[in-house]
């Protein structure tokens, strides 16, 4: 295995609202930005979700508690694992809250905690304050035993008691497109 020296970003921006983001090249520590970043940034993890930034900046803000828009949040597309690269996790540390929207699932645990080690109080793991009107939408079944008790001990340690416990009550993850099955 071999860590890249650049990585390409997607981002969406109140300069740039769509519906073709535009890029973000990060090279080792230096970062070329066609744009002057917003206060905070929200990273979505998938590709279907950050092309419906809109509705993820909804969501978000509903599950938050604050209004999130282009005008105080800029969007990254998080491709999977490619944003927890210590380049990437160097450039968002200079936003002052990054809003992570992944899959509640071990990989989305994984990537929150390794975003969480680097960017400490800055980075705020997106979920519903309450899970019951979602527990529907908990569809993907587990790998293996293994990987659910897994997710299950990080969530607790991660301190989101509540998604253990939907964890626990469906014996299933829910993936970030759920969110968009309104």
């Amino acid at each position: 295995r071999h860590v890249t020296a650049v990585s390409f970003v997607l981002a969406y921006h109140q300069r740039q609202p769509g519906p073709r983001p535009d890029t973000v090249v990060v090279v080792g520590g230096d970062v070329d930005v066609g744009f002057s970043p917003a206060a905070d940034v929200l990273v979505i993890e998938n590709e279907e979700n950050f092309y419906r930034y809109l509705q993820m900046l909804n969501f978000s803000s509903e599950a938050l508690g604050i209004p999130l828009t282009l005008a105080n949040c800029d969007v990254v597309l998080g491709g999977g694992n490619r944003i927890t690269q210590a380049s990437s996790l160097h450039w968002l540390a200079g936003y002052q809250k990054v809003y992570c929207a992944f899959d509640y699932d071990m990989g989305g645990l994984q990537m929150f905690a390794t975003m969480a080690r680097a960017l400490g109080e800055k980075a705020c793991f997106v979920q519903p304050s309450k899970w019951s009107p979602w527990l529907g939408r908990f569809r993907m079944a587990p790998k293996n035993t293994e990987r659910f008790t897994k997710a299950v001990s990080l969530a607790e340690d991660l301190g989101f008691v509540d998604l253990a416990r939907a964890f626990r009550s469906t014996g299933k993850f829910m993936e970030q497109e759920m969110i968009l099955d309104d």
